[in-house]
Order: C-alpha cells, then sequence, then structure tokens
C-alpha cells in the first residue's frame, strides 16, 4: 500500500505535510531508482511560491544520489511530460494543479508519463529503508538550468496547429495565475487567436485564487453572446469552455465535439472513448449514437491513460477537463485541449453554443464532504447498506474517498432531477452522521 504517492502523485499543506526534507528524500530514492537507466531528471514547477524551495530540495536530493539535474523553471505539467518524451528520461512536476497556494505537490513523470503505482510503492521503500544515500564525491551530479527546453514545447505545438482553421470568435482566456502564463500568449499570438488573457500574473500565492477552471463564473458571468471563455487551472493540464450566461463546457462535452471531429478525420483509433466513471450518461448516448463505444475507468487521469495504452484508444480523459489526445502528448494537455477544440469547431462548422444546447446532458450532482478519516467513512455499515438499497437502473451513484483531499466525493446521476437532488443530500447526511460517530 501506498503511504506517500496519492492519485497524482505527493501532495500536502507545504511545511507541514509536504516539507523540503520530505522533497530532499524523494528526490534522493527517485534518483536512486532510475540510476543506471536514466542519467537525467528534469524538474519543472508552478508558480507557487514554495515551488522554489522544493526544486531545490528535490534536486538537491537527486544530486546527492549521483542524478545531472536539469531545471526549466515554470511550465505547465504536460510541457514537461513532452519534453522527457521527446528527451528519453524522467522528469519531476513541482505543482498541486487546482488546489490552493498553501499546497504543493510532487509528481514523477518517465517519458511523459506518470510513473505505475509499482514504482512508486518502491520509491516509498527506498525511503524508509534508507532515507538518503550519498555517491563518492566524484560521482556528485550536476544541476543546471535549461530554458530552452520549454521552447521544444512550443514550436511543436506551433507548428501542428499553424495550419488548422480556427473560428472567427472572441476568446476570453482565464490563466489561473498558473503556469499556462509562460506559454500562451506566445502560441495564440502565432496561431492568430485573438484572445483577452485574464489572470496570467502570477504571485506566488495567487495561483487558483478565486480563478481559473473551478471558478469558471468569474469569466462566464461577464461573457456576451458568441464570446468563449477558455479556462485553465494550476498547472494547465486541463481546460474547460465557458459561455455566456455561465454554461459550462466541461470535459465530457469536450471530449464529444473532438471525439466527433477525429471520427470524421480518421484519428479516433477503434471508434473508442476513454472516460471515467464520474463521465455523464449522456456523454454516452451522444457518442453511442455517432457509432463511438466509451470505455469507462476508475477515477484518475492515469488509470484514463492505461485503458487507452491498453485499447490503443486517441482520446481519453475526465469531467474535470483532463483530456488526453494520445496522438499529440502523453498527458492531459489544456493548451492542445483547447486547440483541439477550437480547430473542431471550425472544421464542423458549428459554434459551441449550438454543440453545447443539443448535448444530452442527464441531472449529476457532485459534492465534496469534508472528513477528517476517509477509511472510517469508506468502513461505515450504515452507508454501505444504504448504497445497496439505492441501487436502480435509473441511478447512477459514485462514492469514493479523494486521492490528493481530505473530502469524500458524492456523485448521483439520473434522469429525473429532484429525486438525484434528494439522493445526493441523504447521501451527504449519511457520510456526516458516519463521521461523527
Amino acid at each position: 500500500m501506498k503511504k506517500l504517492f496519492g492519485t497524482d502523485g505527493v501532495r500536502g499543506i507545504i511545511n507541514e505535510e509536504l516539507t523540503a526534507e520530505l522533497a530532499m528524500k524523494l528526490g534522493n530514492a527517485v534518483s536512486r531508482y532510475f540510476l543506471g537507466k536514466y542519467s537525467k531528471l528534469i524538474i519543472a514547477k508552478d508558480t507557487r511560491g514554495s515551488g522554489d524551495l522544493l526544486e531545490s530540495a528535490v534536486a538537491a536530493g537527486a544530486a546527492a544520489a549521483g542524478m545531472d539535474v536539469e531545471l526549466i523553471g515554470i511550465v505547465p505539467t504536460p510541457t514537461l511530460a513532452f519534453i522527457t518524451k521527446e528527451t528519453g528520461t524522467i522528469g519531476i512536476m513541482i505543482s498541486a494543479s487546482h488546489n490552493p497556494a498553501v499546497y504543493n505537490g510532487i509528481k514523477v513523470l518517465e517519458k511523459g508519463m506518470k510513473i505505475p503505482d509499482e514504482a512508486e510503492v518502491e520509491i516509498e521503500g527506498l525511503i524508509v529503508e534508507k532515507p538518503y544515500h550519498y555517491s563518492i564525491y566524484s560521482d556528485v551530479g550536476r544541476v543546471g538550468y535549461n530554458p530552452g527546453l520549454r521552447d521544444m514545447y512550443l514550436q511543436y505545438v506551433i507548428n501542428k496547429y499553424k495550419s488548422r482553421p480556427f473560428p472567427d470568435v472572441e476568446v476570453i482566456v482565464d490563466g489561473a495565475n498558473g503556469a499556462i502564463s509562460t506559454v500562451i500568449k506566445e502560441v495564440y499570438n502565432a496561431l492568430g487567436i485573438n484572445a483577452d488573457f485574464r489572470y496570467i500574473n502570477p504571485n506566488g500565492i495567487n495561483i487558483n485564487d478565486g480563478c481559473g477552471s473551478l471558478h469558471p463564473q468569474v469569466i462566464g458571468e461577464e461573457l456576451k453572446s458568441g464570446q468563449i471563455g477558455v479556462l485553465f487551472d494550476g498547472d494547465a493540464d486541463r481546460c474547460l469552455f465557458v459561455l455566456a450566461g455561465n454554461q459550462l463546457v466541461d470535459g465530457d462535452k469536450l471530449m464529444a465535439l473532438n471525439a466527433h471531429h477525429m471520427m470524421k478525420n480518421g484519428r479516433l483509433k477503434n471508434n473508442t472513448v476513454v472516460a471515467t466513471i464520474m463521465s455523464n450518461l449522456g456523454f454516452e448516448r451522444f457518442l453511442q449514437e455517432k457509432g463511438i463505444e466509451l470505455l469507462r475507468t476508475k477515477v484518475g487521469d492515469k488509470y484514463v491513460l492505461e485503458k487507452m495504452l491498453q485499447t490503443e484508444s486517441a482520446l481519453g480523459g475526465e469531467q474535470s477537463g483532463h483530456i488526453i489526445f494520445l496522438d499529440l502528448n502523453t498527458t492531459g494537455d489544456g493548451l492542445i485541449t483547447s486547440l483541439e477544440t477550437f480547430s473542431s469547431l471550425a472544421d464542423l462548422g458549428i459554434t459551441l453554443e449550438e454543440f453545447h444546447q443539443n448535448f444530452p446532458a442527464y441531472p449529476q450532482i457532485l459534492r465534496n464532504v469534508p472528513v477528517s478519516d476517509k477509511k472510517k467513512i469508506m468502513d461505515c455499515e450504515r452507508l454501505k447498506e444504504e448504497l445497496e438499497n439505492l441501487k436502480s437502473d435509473d441511478l447512477r451513484i459514485v462514492l469514493r474517498p479523494s486521492g490528493t483531499e481530505p473530502y469524500v466525493r458524492i456523485m448521483v446521476e439520473g434522469e429525473i432531477e429532484e429525486v438525484v437532488n434528494a439522493v445526493c443530500e441523504r447521501l451527504v447526511d449519511l457520510v456526516e452522521e458516519c463521521t461523527n460517530e
């Protein structure tokens, strides 16, 4: 069982759960685990002020064990994923994604992909058995700064889309004061996308603070008819769209639109799309009408990617906007998601409003219930009994502990909104009662 690594690396409150000491141990253990297979570790970070100290600690730990380190500064997670794939090495991303600045995280990438659970378990084992290994003086790794690696990704994206059509629409970008701020203007300007850029002025503590993909209403409530809002999270591995009247176009809808376009252009391998158990039933029905099969996995983009590789699927993702175009990048890439969506709209000759209004979404409620002991809740007998009693062909219920935050997440979906609301409230009450027992 993993203790440090969650569903998206190691994450916690900075200087409480996630300290410089732990970061150094992780850097050292990752170096020991991969030495002999790779000679270089690339480290990137998002815009959190705590990224500097964690970057230094990880680099010191890795170099002490004998691994050379290259720092590329602030870039999106998908930028690092692309670079590690192209250079054939490992990387560490220092980010807590959509979480506020009080949190930070460390995730390990190998040739563009998150390392498997088995590798995370072995790395944790190295930390437990021997927190540090120090190489002899002549084998100590060197640490250098190589910002030019970022340009490799920028040129790749620009070259991929420079001949693609884009719709003539007004775009407002919400950069979440995160890592997208280091690449978005350069790419959009090069491709001729006219956009008004908001929240791309990070100061170390304003990442995801009342902005970005978790706060679509900030942009959504001021949009006028015909305008499109594009929303990123802190490390830009996800992207959502929003329309006038605060109409959210979530990951299910973006995947549906792009799946239709990819099938039309012969890019949708095996006519399959991979999504999680959280994706809306309306999304599944839309794909069925187009002759596309939906394959579901448990929650977590790494599990989506595993299923995509197993089934040779080209498109997969999550409702949150974490979407993988596997023929373009090995991880969710918010920038590529935005460009693919614009290209799909132009090529299909439709507006996003038209698509959104005709999409067959079923009523669905998501609730995050704060808890102090997630295991206690999942073991609660009364909760288990109620879930068994609620099983029905007319309802879809997912209740699971968050892998990164102190919450139990509840999703209820069905055809009748009043029933969905009532069932969700009942489950919230039960979780709270189990917490207080």
